[in-house]
């Protein structure tokens, strides 16, 4: 942990990143707003311009998870397929000492210890080994799980005949839906609405949680000004935040490898 207090400005998001995440969260915005406006038949907009912003929002909301977010985590990083790997197992897959973490908070929560930090910035390489909240490493997973479950079943309720060069896409989602939906008294077109609405409800649930409950916080507020404009963080105010040091072999190493 530095001990100087000095301040030490680093970017903690590019403007790539920043770009990523606000039209992710638009887009996400505008889908459950339109979904539920569409499902429930809410008076606030008509159906026509509700359908037209849903379709209108589902390519950059795809685009972005499928494409740019893959992109920057490959580039995120030099070397080989090893060091990228590493690389995405620290950022983005909960593991044993995001586990940790997480007791820690849970523990706080009734009162024991400090609440841990889960952000890391490694001084001697200047990059971070994780900035994620270790629930965060949760969501993501469950997040892009329900973006294909929502993207399927979205492709059936938009139209029950689409194909895709030639491929009758559409009609093999419902004989799979038709595969499980007798078990619950439905048919397939009904089992599909009803999973479409409840991964819906997921993401409002998940925008509760990510917004409503681990960034209100004031001490994480500098991670909005982060993520939304300036895309740097001052490691010297250390609430959640830890620096460490890689040993200098290590480092030079890593940079080799680069």
């Amino acid at each position: 942990m530095k001990a100087n207090g000095n301040p030490t400005i680093v970017e903690r998001y590019s403007l790539l990143d920043r770009v990523i995440h606000i039209v992710h969260a638009a887009a996400m915005l505008t889908l459950i707003i339109t979904g539920l406006k569409i499902y429930f038949g809410w008076s606030f907009m008509s159906f026509h311009t509700a359908r037209a912003l849903h379709m209108f929002a589902v390519p950059f909301l795809l685009v972005v998870n499928w494409f740019l977010i893959p992109v920057t985590i490959v580039l995120a990083t030099g070397g080989g397929i090893k060091e990228k790997f590493s690389h995405f197992l620290d950022h983005y897959v909960f593991g044993p000492r995001d586990a940790s973490r997480m007791a820690g908070i849970i523990g706080n929560f009734f009162g024991k210890g400090k609440y841990p930090a889960f952000t890391i910035y490694d001084e001697a390489s200047g990059h971070y080994k994780t900035k994620l909240h270790p629930l965060m490493k949760i969501l993501i997973v469950l997040e892009g799980v329900a973006i294909v479950i929502i993207a399927v079943t979205g492709i059936v309720l938009y139209s029950q005949n689409w194909s895709l060069v030639g491929l009758p896409i559409a009609s093999w989602i419902l004989s799979a839906g038709g595969l499980i939906a007798p078990s619950f008294g439905l048919s397939s077109l009904e089992f599909l609405r009803i999973l479409h609405l409840l991964m819906t409800y997921w993401f409002v649930f998940e925008l509760v949680v990510h917004v409503g409950i681990l960034e209100v916080d004031p001490n994480v507020w500098k991670y909005y000004k982060a993520i939304f404009w300036s895309g740097k963080e001052d490691l010297k105010d250390t609430h959640y935040v830890e620096i460490v040091k890689t040993p200098n072999n290590l480092v030079d190493k890593g940079r080799r490898n680069h």
